[in-house]
């Protein structure tokens, strides 16, 4: 969830049909939260943010959070998962990103 992730993030938050249903950093939910609220570039994020039980809550809508290494290891079908991005820079290429599926 770095700056990339963000950006795309608060694009989605505009947006009236698209859900927000994870995240996947392996930073503490809590730093994502402050990093989300108060971005050096952009400025301070307009909404609430809370952080609970390991998610975020942005605006009144609960995010999951999860903090795994392998993208093959995330539960993306259990949370019906549609469109998964891949902003970490790190899985390229089709094998690597492929892991998400």
């Amino acid at each position: 969830f770095g700056r990339i992730g963000r950006l795309a993030f608060k694009v989605m938050l505009e947006r009236q049909n698209i859900e927000v249903v994870a995240i996947n950093d392996l930073t503490d939910p809590k730093t994502l939260g402050h990093l989300l609220k108060y971005d050096s570039v952009h400025g301070k994020f307009p909404g609430t943010i809370k952080v609970e039980d390991g998610k975020i809550n942005v605006n009144g809508q609960t995010i999951q959070i999860f903090a795994e290494r392998n993208p093959a290891d995330l539960p993306w079908a259990a949370h019906s998962i549609d469109v998964v991005l891949e902003c970490t820079g790190i899985f390229r290429d089709a094998d690597g990103a492929g892991k998400h599926l």
